[in-house]
């Protein structure tokens, strides 16, 4: 059961992680500025962007505003980068 939980742990960063970078893209900001305006480190974004950061809800707020969008739109957009079916619950 822990191996199953992992696994999708891991297919939730992964989907974070891309929606993630395809909006600070698309915003045109470089990890440089978006970081320097959520006031966190390079390291730090780099490892969201990566999908090595399960990350706060504080931080993932921060991150919302970073990007100029509401909480909600983030989540939306990384909900429609996992699999419909997709649930840590059976």
């Amino acid at each position: 059961m822990q191996l199953e939980t992992k696994l999708k742990r891991e297919k939730l960063l992964a989907a974070v992680a891309k929606t993630i970078k395809d909006l600070r893209l698309r915003s045109g900001k470089s990890i440089s500025l978006i970081s320097n305006e959520l006031n966190v480190s390079k390291s730090i974004w780099s490892d969201v962007e990566m999908g090595k950061s399960d990350m706060q809800f504080s931080t993932f707020w921060r991150i919302a505003e970073a990007l100029e969008i509401p909480p909600e739109v983030l989540i939306k957009n990384i909900r429609s980068n996992m699999a419909e079916n997709f649930s840590f619950i059976e």
